[in-house]
């Protein structure tokens, strides 16, 4: 994957040398001796973790090394929800200073606590992740996140007062207001959701402001899964270089790993979650450069500590010292989630790889729906797509060859056979936060 040779190690800025360009050695025995109090503490002060160990066989003294992680037991999001709200807690109460929680959209919502160093914790690995991407002291930094419960805009916040920036705490929606004070307060680093700054890009292009009169020269976008040919068009149509960083409220929130300026995987912050790849079907531990779901275990959290968590989310990591100077593993993009992903009449697909196809054809818009339906026992699977205006008005015949452009292309990428059907531009309903990109009306 990473074969480029130009060395960025001395033109890039990096807010913790000491930890994040670390040899792999040193890393080791910060992350053996972390993990060890780590386990101390949830065998003490969480009858979940306590329990599910002995079970086991295993106690404390049973993990000596980061080597010894394989033997604990896995975390879900399933026992977040048993245990909900606060079962998983490792500290009283009168320990937690803050309190977010997962959106909740399938059964009880994930709950996560923070004592104030698990608040000083997340500070820092985001303001590695700004830093990352180039912020500093000098930056104007306009998060379009959503505060409240969810981690996102409280974690960039936090994370850009903790580089000195000049933060913009305007959260989601409101998109004029977010072009117009893009515009008047001079906003240099955007931070949102990928589909949503498409969406802002789309907005732009149409407010009468012109793009030389905006001040943008980066983003920093995360929440959903969002392709190469994504980060293309968001770099094309806002003129800015686009960053991905990924994080889960269940672990932190935003701040668990960032791409660089080199944007050749994202850095883990291992010194805080120390990542495995595990086969999802064996559960075996599975090495650098295999693909599979990716579990982390927290080794410094107090609050919230979660022990080889499961994310879900597919992907491979790469030990290789990096072009920018870091040396800690990084992640690429993901792939998509295994229980995100869709299984129609046996064939696996992810929505990511719907996009890749489709963003590489210019008369359409990266505005899709996919309609999944069961009809006479038979999975039927539909595409809806935005088509370009100037395209839209085109002849019937002309219109009728994009669609079977369209569908020949997707059935020769993906193995099954689609419907594909070209709808008006806005006419697929818009999102200010994650974007909604599957409606699966089968019944299991």
């Amino acid at each position: 994957m990473f074969n480029r040779t130009e060395d960025f190690s001395s033109t890039m800025e990096i807010w913790n040398r000491h930890f994040e360009c670390m040899d792999r050695d040193g890393l080791k025995k910060v992350q053996s001796e972390r993990l060890r109090e780590s386990i101390e503490r949830v065998y003490f002060n969480v009858p979940y973790y306590r329990n599910k160990m002995q079970e086991a066989g295993l106690g404390p003294e049973s993990i000596n090394s980061i080597d010894d992680l394989h033997k604990l037991p896995f975390t879900t999001k399933q026992d977040l929800r048993d245990n909900y709200p606060f079962g998983l807690f490792a500290v009283p109460m009168s320990e937690i200073v803050r309190i977010h929680a997962s959106s909740g959209t399938t059964g009880k919502p994930t709950v996560v606590g923070y004592t104030r160093n698990d608040i000083a914790t997340w500070s820092e690995v985001m303001a590695r992740t700004l830093t990352c991407a180039s912020a500093n002291r000098n930056d104007f930094i306009q998060i379009a996140y959503g505060y409240g419960l969810f981690t996102g805009g409280l974690g960039l916040h936090y994370g850009g007062e903790k580089i000195g920036a000049s933060v913009i705490p305007i959260s989601g929606g409101n998109t004029t207001r977010q072009i117009q004070l893009m515009h008047d307060f001079g906003s240099t680093v955007l931070a949102c959701t990928p589909s949503y700054a498409l969406f802002l890009a789309e907005a732009i292009s149409e407010s009468g402001i012109k793009r030389e009169d905006l001040k943008l020269r980066v983003g920093v976008f995360g929440a959903e899964p969002w392709t190469e040919n994504m980060r293309r068009e968001i770099e094309e149509k806002l003129e800015i270089k686009a960053i991905d960083i990924y994080g889960l409220s269940e672990v932190i929130g935003p701040g668990v790993a960032s791409e660089c300026l080199v944007q050749e995987g994202l850095h883990v912050n291992e010194d805080h979650f120390y990542p495995e790849i595990i086969d999802p079907k064996t559960l075996e531990v599975l090495p650098g450069g295999c693909t599979g779901e990716l579990v982390f275990t927290t080794i410094t959290k107090q609050g919230l500590p979660l022990i080889r968590y499961r994310t879900r989310d597919l992907t491979k990591l790469h030990y290789e010292k990096c072009r920018c100077g870091r040396t800690l593993v990084r992640m690429e993009k993901c792939l998509g989630r295994s229980d995100d992903m869709l299984i129609i009449r046996g064939v696996n697909l992810f929505p990511s790889q719907v996009e890749s196809v489709l963003l590489e054809m210019s008369e359409i818009k990266p505005h899709y729906l996919l309609i999944v339906d069961r009809q006479n026992n038979l999975d039927s699977l539909e595409l809806k797509v935005e088509v370009e205006e100037e395209f839209f008005q085109d002849k019937i015949s002309e219109l009728e060859s994009l669609r079977q452009r369209i569908q020949h292309s997707l059935e020769s990428s993906i193995g099954i056979g689609l419907k594909v059907t070209l709808v008006e531009p806005k006419t697929i309903e818009r999102s200010e936060g994650k974007s909604k990109r599957v409606i699966d009306n089968r019944k299991f």
